[in-house]
């Protein structure tokens, strides 16, 4: 049996739990499988483009792609589809037995099932939802809150320009009456019906709060990050009382999509979600040891 190689290309990702949730999907699988992490923080002189030619190069089956990457990796790639190219951002290629390489978005069906599991559907439709960041990650997170039926998206990011095109993206591709840029964020936050993280603020390494504003006990807010589980965010609407969603979630529900762009299999989600809970217990329990 062959080895199957996979990754994850990004900054700041040694507490991923992606390779717990792939080497236990490749167990389960029957498959003899890695999952490499390749850290530009710690690899010098080591970019995306010389990650990801050394992994078509290995013979990978392919590799996830996170932050600040999965919009700069769609220019490298040989063919982007169709979902992922509407985005305008990639979070998993994968390597052809020719070595070409086609570039993915698993985030936005990610975070969908999550939100569909965790907070039910009617949370989110016909809803209005101020998002905070339009990077890789907002992107897709933005064009599921639009699959989920919101009625207005109110986006915010720190780079004008940024969710200036963001806007422009969504406009094209859905009712241009359903998204529109914040102009007074805390006002605008205090009267939504739910809330997004979609910032890497709040990361292990990158901390604090990118919402800054007081958040009501009838709303609900999500996250995309998982590193800590809890983030600031989270935890200041925890204090409320508000209903949340951590972005444990959205990291099964998109690692699980990749698995199977990988490997042609569809693993077991709810075996996954279970691989999750323990690698994450496992994690916290090492960094508080380090404390």
């Amino acid at each position: 049996m062959s080895r199957v190689l996979v990754g994850l290309i990004g900054s700041n990702i040694m507490k991923s739990l992606s390779p717990a949730l792939h080497h236990d999907a490749f167990a389960a699988a029957g498959l003899d499988g890695f999952y490499h992490l390749m850290d530009v923080d710690i690899l010098p002189g080591r970019g995306l483009n010389q990650l990801l030619d050394a992994a078509r190069t290995a013979g990978f089956a392919g590799t996830n792609v996170t932050f600040p990457f999965k919009q700069d990796v769609l220019a490298l790639l040989d063919a982007v589809d169709p979902e992922a190219l509407q985005i305008g951002a990639v979070n998993t290629v994968v390597f052809g037995p020719d070595g070409r390489s086609t570039g993915y978005n698993t985030d936005r069906r990610g975070f969908r099932r999550s939100f569909e599991q965790g907070l039910g559907r009617a949370a989110a439709d016909g809803k209005t939802v101020v998002q905070v960041g339009a990077g890789g990650a907002g992107r897709a997170v933005a064009f599921a809150l639009m699959d989920l039926g919101v009625s207005q998206l109110v986006l915010h990011d720190r780079d004008p320009k940024q969710a200036q095109t963001l806007l422009a993206d969504l406009a094209a591709h859905c009712d241009a009456g359903r998204c529109r840029l914040s102009t007074a964020l805390a006002a605008e936050v205090a009267a939504a019906d739910g809330v997004v993280n979609a910032t890497p603020v709040g990361m292990h390494g990158i901390p604090g709060n990118p919402v800054p504003a007081e958040l009501r006990k009838e709303q609900w807010v999500a996250d995309v990050i998982y590193s800590p589980i809890e983030t600031a965010f989270i935890k200041a609407a925890v204090a409320k009382g508000t209903r949340v969603l951590t972005g444990g979630g959205m990291c099964v529900h998109q690692a699980a999509e990749a698995f199977r762009l990988f490997t042609g299999i569809e693993p077991d989600i709810a075996r996954m979600h279970r691989t999750f809970a323990q690698a994450l217990a496992a994690r916290d329990q090492r960094l508080a040891e380090a404390v």
